[in-house]
Formats: C-alpha cells, sequence, structure tokens
C-alpha cells in the first residue's frame, strides 16, 4: 500500500500556518484539479487528496492528533471516505467554502426535482484482538457527524416559514448550459448557480445552521463484526454515514478492520501458526508441553527424538472462515533450542553423552557421511 503524502505538504502551507491560511490553500488547490476545470492524469487523485488534507488540518483536535502522531493518530478518529466519493459529493462537503470557486459550471451527475442526491460516505477504523476474530464482536462507535439540522428539519428555512421555487431553474435544481465551439454548439445540464441545486430559495435561513440544513450532531452506532474476518476488510454499516447537501438520504459508514499482532500466534488464512521453542533434552526424550490457544493452554505431545523444526497440528485450533464457518488447524513448529552456557555438571554429562554416540547410526547424519565417503572417494579416483 502506498505510503500517504505528509498533509502540509499537500496543501503547500507549512506547520504554522493559520486557519485562514490552510483554508485559502484547499481553495487554490480544489480549483486548480477540480476534474470539471482539469483532464489531466492524476488531478482528481490531487482533488481528492486535497479534500482529505484540508478535513484534518482545518479541524484543531484532528491537526493537534496528525501533528503529535503523524498519520497513525487518525486511526479510529471518524473521516470522510474521499478515496472512493466522486467530485462532486466532495464538494457538497466544503459547499460553503467551495460554493463560488466554480459558479454554475460543475456538473452534479444527478437527476432530481426539488432536491434529492445520494448522502456522503464516512470512514472510520475499527480495532480488534485476534480473539475477537474467533469469536466475532459487537462495538459500540461513539463519533460527531453533519446531519440533519434539528430546529429547520434539514430544510434550512427558518421554522414556520416556507421556501420558494427558484426562479432561474423553476425548483428543477438544474439549468441547461450552452456554449458555442467554432460550428458547433453543446449543451449541458448542470447545477443551478443560483440555489446551487436545492431547487428552492430560502428567503429566511434558519439561524441554527445558516441555511445549510445540516449541523454537527454526535451519534452511537453498534456494528457486528463477524466470526473469521480478515485485517483490512471493511464493515459497512448502512444509513450511518452523511447526508448529501440536497439529499435526504445518508451515506454509509464505512469500518476499516485492523487486528492487532497476537503476542504467540501468526495468522496464514484460516490457519494460525505458533513457534514452539523446546529444550534439546525435550526433543531427544519426548514429553508433554503446553502450547498456547486463542481458547487458552491445549497439551501437545512431543514423541521423542523430534527434529529441529518439526511440525505438529492441532485440528480446528485456528480461525473460522468467514463465508463456510469451518474453522482452520494451529500449526505448530518447534525450534530447538541449545543452550549457550552449561553448569560444570551439565557439562560433564553432556561429555559423557557424547562418548556414547554413534553418528553412522542416526539416520542424518549416516546418509550426510555415505554421500561425503563417496564424493571423496570419486575424487580420489579421478586424481587417479
Amino acid at each position: 500500500m502506498a505510503s500517504k503524502r505528509d498533509y502540509y505538504e499537500v496543501l503547500g502551507v507549512g506547520r504554522e500556518s493559520a486557519a485562514d491560511d490552510i483554508k485559502r490553500a484547499y481553495r487554490q488547490a480544489a480549483m486548480k484539479y477540480h476534474p470539471d476545470r482539469n483532464r489531466e492524469p492524476g488531478a482528481e487523485q490531487s482533488f481528492k487528496e486535497a479534500a482529505e488534507a484540508y478535513e484534518v488540518l482545518s479541524d484543531p483536535e484532528k491537526r493537534a492528533r496528525y501533528d503529535r502522531f503523524g498519520h497513525e493518530g487518525l486511526n479510529g478518529v471518524p473521516m470522510h471516505d474521499f478515496a472512493h466519493m466522486r467530485a462532486d459529493d466532495i464538494f457538497s462537503v466544503f459547499e460553503e467554502l467551495l460554493g463560488g470557486a466554480f459558479g454554475g459550471g460543475r456538473a452534479r451527475g444527478r437527476s432530481r426535482a426539488g432536491g434529492g442526491g445520494g448522502g456522503v460516505d464516512i470512514q472510520t477504523t475499527l480495532e480488534l484482538e485476534m480473539q475477537d476474530v474467533a469469536t466475532g464482536t459487537e462495538r459500540t462507535l461513539r463519533f460527531e457527524r453533519q446531519d440533519y439540522c434539528q430546529p429547520c428539519s434539514g430544510r434550512g428555512a427558518a421554522p414556520g416559514t416556507n421556501t420558494t421555487p427558484c426562479k432561474t431553474c423553476g425548483g428543477y435544481g438544474q439549468v441547461e448550459r450552452q456554449q458555442s465551439m467554432g460550428f458547433f454548439v453543446t449543451r449541458q445540464v448542470v447545477e443551478c448557480p443560483a440555489c446551487h441545486g436545492r431547487g428552492q430559495t430560502i428567503t429566511k435561513p434558519c439561524r441554527d445552521c445558516g441555511g445549510s440544513g445540516r449541523a454537527a450532531k454526535e451519534v452511537v452506532v453498534s456494528v457486528k463484526v463477524p466470526r473469521g474476518i480478515h485485517d483490512g476488510q471493511m464493515i459497512r454499516v448502512r444509513g450511518e454515514g452523511e447526508p448529501g447537501m440536497n439529499g435526504q438520504t445518508r451515506g454509509d459508514l464505512l469500518c476499516v478492520i485492523r487486528i492487532s499482532e497476537h503476542p504467540f500466534l501468526v495468522r496464514d488464512g484460516d490457519h494460525l501458526i505458533c513457534r514452539l521453542p523446546i529444550s534439546f533434552t525435550q526433543a531427544a526424550l519426548g514429553g508433554q508441553v503446553e502450547v498456547p490457544t486463542l481458547a487458552g493452554r491445549a497439551p501437545l505431545r512431543i514423541p521423542s527424538g523430534t527434529q529441529h523444526g518439526a511440525v505438529f497440528k492441532l485440528s480446528g485450533k485456528g480461525l473460522p472462515n468467514i463465508n463456510t464457518g469451518r474453522s482452520g488447524d494451529e500449526i505448530v513448529q518447534v525450534l530447538v533450542e541449545i543452550p549457550k552456557k552449561l553448569t560444570r555438571k551439565q557439562e560433564e554429562l553432556l561429555r559423557q553423552l557424547a562418548a556414547t554416540e554413534d553418528n553412522t547410526a542416526l539416520p542424518e547424519s549416516r546418509g550426510f557421511f555415505e554421500r561425503m565417503k563417496d564424493y571423496l572417494m570419486g575424487k580420489g579416483d579421478a586424481g587417479a
């Protein structure tokens, strides 16, 4: 995965820049890279990158976390999923800032009369333990999002007042733009520049939201995590995102899963791998050891004569498959440890053992020495 650029670098500002400087820099970047104005390859990606940078640097709390911890400091902080949003949806998020930048030449790409339009997705990170993957879990998220203004019910007009159809577009929210290009005339349906696609004119704006129809609201959302989910997968919670500027439906909440490392187990698909150190006497004599699993400790019988790197399987001790529910296995690889320091008695006992050893009786050693003998004899014959 490509690393993200520094947000200050994206907007071309310094780390000590004031809020107004950051706002001005983002507005310039949005005007420069908006797909309706810039058809060069990579312009749309730069437009989205600038929006993400501005969302963080324009928010004092997010900016403080970013300044201290970098991109990692934003894990778990609800943010818009700009990478998967269309340019006009991004425009709607910052319409108050960008509204005068594009006039009526920005096509919304939506067909509606008197409003409508989809909502805006937002994204957050959900941190899990390996145990949560095995059992499944349910998490409660508390975050702030832009929502319908309660006093005006999202209309933008002061309570008790009415809106009137826009005189420019007749309440449709869109107008036809005509442009001459030599002998050709092109026509394009674009958002009405007078009502910004609402189709209605507000005579008296709501005092709480300033006529936007939106206000910040803290919400609590419960997210169900299925068994067997993988790191990097995304859970979509329908209808828990933000409403579009002109829409009456909300987008979705996208939860990106991040699974922390287990101290003893490594995931390989639906299987778990455990590398278990044993002493050379355990390997030689055999015995029973305890192995860590997600369900606690499990016994494992080590046969006498076990070699370094030998593999054993604990059936069904892995993780469930997210589709079938069938559990994988836990693979235990034993690592024979040789002590670096011996007591005098241990060294004496080992020397006694060494005196009794017959390397040629061991399968691996016998094969090695036989191959070496044949090799040396072959060299001698060649020399003769």
